[in-house]
């Protein structure tokens, strides 16, 4: 992404302070020298005097103990910067840098702990590091964000000690910060280089152009064989007195709207089967574009919501580099997000910073108002790819009906989020009674949502359920072949 280095959280810098007023402590050498002490304890059977030695013994190592405590610099002789790699992405690991300065001129032994959220980092990161005097030392930790959005990270704790190690500090360094978590960020990139390389697009200063077989007229040519009939400029074949053909390229300035259901239904979880190809039934759009190995295939849980931001902006990514101008639309029972349809690197970021923001309601959500809000808002002919799922009732989802409403104006791609769940208890034979009252089951409401969707296409829409496994490869090879194809 060309702006990802501006969604690289900052880096924050400060010098420790004291925990709290009295912020010291006890080694253990300490302890140790203390109950060492108490072997005067043996002698005095023979001599009571030799008691008087055990409190001398213990005031020496309580004077010790303080005057290490007095050659510790103070806590704001250190201080702590925390520094991120790369922006942090939902379900990506990604690395987080501690550099601990000493500015006092002794050598410190620190133990630092950073206080992060259990979200993006399982364990407590926690480091003990020798750091020399007027030094700089480093350490790392990983960070796997389980969910999307902001989210504050606390403080940093330290505890430094000094070369006779009988006393330490106790300090703290405010590091507290607001971080962001996006969508999959390397999942654009993948799929941009793809269309790169597979649709060779030619690099000029100012644009990227992708030829196909669009109708936007480019530049004329001899005739091929290949060529149709239509595609014969008769003015130019009279000129040049041998027949000229019209070249074409995929149309660009059109305009795609994403729109993402943030409902209830898409709060639920699901994991991406091992292998998403053996639950492909023919209805499933096929890929062209790579799903394995990839950010297609990262293993979650995660909310079918998540698999809808990540395809969202995988699409924008592709329909920016295109020519082709995005606009964004995510709603629940209001409306989250609102773009209008732009493009360039500042718009593209807007895009990413909204679908971070995305969050799931646990109410339904309120599709006619998302249906009224794009054909009030944007009235010129766009291709509308709505990501949502489907309710299992009685009645039509009024999804289906607020979809339907678009149709007059806008080539709609309906993009259902699929269930692996279900594929996988049609795709075997049931053992037991209870296994044959599942695949019953499964199978009537998989055939209830191929009556929907069907009923979408007869209407003119490209209605299709999708693995979530695969929702973004599959969306963007639909959006592909629509431009190829010049449906729009």
């Amino acid at each position: 992404m060309n702006q990802r280095g501006r969604l690289i959280p900052a880096a924050i810098t400060a010098s420790a302070a004291s925990a709290w007023r009295w912020a010291a402590a006890f080694q253990t050498r300490f302890l140790l020298a203390l109950l060492l002490g108490l072997a005067w304890i043996g002698p005095a059977w023979w001599n009571r005097r030799i008691l008087f030695a055990l409190p001398i013994w213990d005031g020496m190592v309580i004077l010790v103990w303080l005057v290490d405590l007095a050659r510790l610099p103070p806590p704001a002789a250190v201080k702590v910067t925390r520094r991120w790699s790369e922006p942090p992405s939902l379900n990506l690991d990604s690395q987080v840098e501690l550099l601990l300065e000493n500015t006092s001129a002794r050598a410190l032994e620190i133990h630092i702990e950073d206080d992060v959220p259990a979200t993006i980092c399982g364990e407590l990161p926690a480091f003990t590091l020798s750091v020399p005097a007027h030094g700089i030392e480093r350490a790392s930790y990983t960070i796997h964000p389980t969910a999307r959005g902001d989210l504050r990270l606390g403080r940093t704790f330290l505890r430094y000690r000094g070369q006779v190690r009988f006393s330490e500090r106790w300090a703290m360094a405010d590091l507290s910060q607001s971080v962001r978590i996006y969508p999959n960020l390397r999942e654009p990139e993948r799929f941009t280089l793809y269309l790169v390389r597979s649709r060779q697009i030619e690099q000029e200063k100012r644009l990227k152009r992708l030829m196909g077989r669009g109708r936007e007229f480019e530049s004329l040519r001899e005739y091929r064989e290949s060529d149709e009939i239509r595609d014969i400029s008769w003015p130019a074949t009279a000129r040049h007195g041998k027949l000229i053909s019209r070249a074409y390229q995929v149309e660009r300035s059109q305009s795609v709207f994403l729109v993402v259901d943030a409902g209830r239904l898409m709060l639920a979880r699901t994991r991406p089967p091992r292998d998403s190809g053996e639950l492909e039934s023919h209805h499933f759009a096929a890929a062209t574009l790579p799903t394995k190995g990839g950010a297609d295939s990262e293993t979650g849980p995660l909310m079918k919501l998540d698999y809808a931001v990540n395809a969202a902006l995988s699409l924008a990514h592709v329909a920016l580099h295109s020519g082709d101008t995005t606009g964004l639309i995510t709603y629940g029972r209001k409306l989250q997000a609102f773009l209008p349809a732009a493009r360039g690197a500042s718009h593209l970021r807007n895009i990413v910073e909204q679908l971070a923001l995305a969050s799931g309601e646990s109410l339904e959500a309120n599709h006619a108002l998302a249906a009224d809000s794009l054909m009030t808002r944007h009235r010129r002919r766009s291709l509308v790819v709505w990501i949502t799922d489907l309710a299992e009732t009685a009645a039509t989802p009024e999804v289906i009906e607020a979809a339907s409403r678009l149709l007059p104006r806008h080539l709609v791609l309906f993009a259902v989020v699929g269930e692996p769940e279900l594929r996988t208890l049609v795709g075997r034979p049931p053992d037991s009674p209870a296994g044959m009252y599942q695949y019953v089951a499964a199978q009537e409401i998989i055939q209830r949502r191929e009556i929907l969707l069907r009923r979408l296409r007869e209407q003119g829409a490209l209605a299709m359920e999708f693995l979530p496994g695969r929702l973004s490869s599959s969306i963007v090879n639909q959006y592909l072949r629509i431009k190829s194809q010049g449906l729009l």
